[in-house]
């Protein structure tokens, strides 16, 4: 059985999170999106697992699986996948931090490396691995260069590719070459603009939280889709202040600083990626590239923001029509498409063949398209 699943979100219980980011809004998200798999995100956090093991699921078919993320003491972040509630609380009784700051933030900090962290997530069963891996803030690549160096002899289970970057980015690195790669969307906001914006399709034997752990341990990757890169906020090499572009060459030279405002700059995900790459890219599976329906529908409409009312309502005329946004970008015959709405049609044909002009992001800043 092949199903879309979207593994890290956020809680109400982390920093700049959306209220709505509640079970029910969050099922809601999913069906309308087209995902069938969905992380809890947050699993440490004690009240999340209340919350969602005290809303009843009612019939939605969507499979939620426990997971979560903490950032360790190199300031890098992991993602952690449990098949049980139970599992999380027993993985926060053994991360040697303090209880406290389980119960206030959703994302906590843990006075442990990597290894320590992988060694305590294996041994309850669960997965783990680098989230959003290449970003140049809290990540794996922005303090190691190898898997290793943080990991130790602790495998790895997946690595989470992040917003700013595709497969492509991965494999051409050595030490990833039998990694599966995630794509999740990292929302913390239950719109369809945020929730499953990237998404992995896995083959499942069976639709339990065991099964999509199995699949994600045997890298049963079908599909992984999400951002072009160049819509990432850290694409490029940046300042982190007015987000001016440099060659990898021009930083070096600026030292670093930016030459119209002393901002700092911060090494893109592009060039970080090329130069940990050692060797030919190995094949992966196949990376869908797109852009959420939401994003479409606000440019052709000319409006400022997906969420204003004229785009709900011919948002919620294409869902209604055609069952889910992920059926619209990716499956829906385009004359079909057409007869709902002939510029979201055109667009969307756009999309799929690639008639796109992308204004690469950097320094924290979101990249941006117009139709060619």
């Amino acid at each position: 059985m092949q199903v879309d699943s979207d593994l890290h979100i956020h809680s109400p219980f982390s920093i700049a999170s959306s209220r709505d980011m509640v079970p029910a809004r969050l099922r809601e998200g999913c069906r309308t999106k087209g995902l069938r798999v969905l992380g809890s995100g947050d699993g440490l956090h004690p009240g999340w697992r209340q919350m969602w093991q005290e809303t009843p699921d009612e019939g939605s078919g969507i499979l939620v699986v426990p997971t979560g993320e903490v950032e360790d003491r190199d300031r890098v972040h992991h993602l952690i996948l449990m098949e049980l509630w139970d599992n999380f609380e027993e993985l926060g009784a053994h991360l040697e931090t303090d209880p406290a700051r389980l119960r206030t933030s959703g994302r906590p900090r843990v006075n442990l490396g990597g290894e320590a962290i992988a060694a305590r997530v294996h041994a309850l069963d669960g997965l783990v691995g680098p989230a959003h891996a290449f970003t140049p803030w809290t990540s794996l690549y922005a303090s190691f260069d190898r898997l290793a160096d943080c990991y130790g002899a602790e495998p790895v289970d997946f690595v989470e590719l992040g917003l700013s970057a595709d497969s492509s980015y991965g494999a051409g690195i050595s030490d990833l070459r039998k990694i599966p790669f995630l794509t999740n969307s990292d929302a913390h906001s239950p719109s369809p603009v945020r929730l499953g914006r990237e998404f992995t399709r896995l083959s499942v034997r069976e639709l339990t939280c065991r099964g999509v752990l199995d699949a994600v341990r045997d890298g049963a990757i079908v599909m992984n889709a999400g951002f072009f890169p160049e819509e990432g906020k850290y694409n490029r090499t940046a300042c982190t202040r007015c987000f001016r572009q440099y060659t990898l060459e021009e930083a070096v030279a600026m030292e670093w600083r930016c030459a119209d405002d002393r901002g700092r700059i911060k090494k893109g995900v592009r060039d970080r990626a090329r130069e940990l790459s050692d060797r030919s890219p190995a094949p992966r599976p196949p990376y869908l590239h797109l852009i959420p329906l939401g994003e479409i529908v606000q440019r052709v409409l000319g409006t400022s923001s997906p969420h204003t009312a004229k785009c709900r309502q011919l948002y919620g005329e294409l869902i209604a029509a055609f069952g889910t946004e992920i059926a619209v970008l990716v499956d829906v015959p385009v004359g079909e498409i057409r007869e709902v709405h002939a510029a979201v049609a055109d667009a969307v044909d756009a999309l799929r063949s690639g008639r796109l002009v992308l204004h690469p992001g950097g320094g924290g800043r979101y990249g941006s398209f117009s139709f060619a």
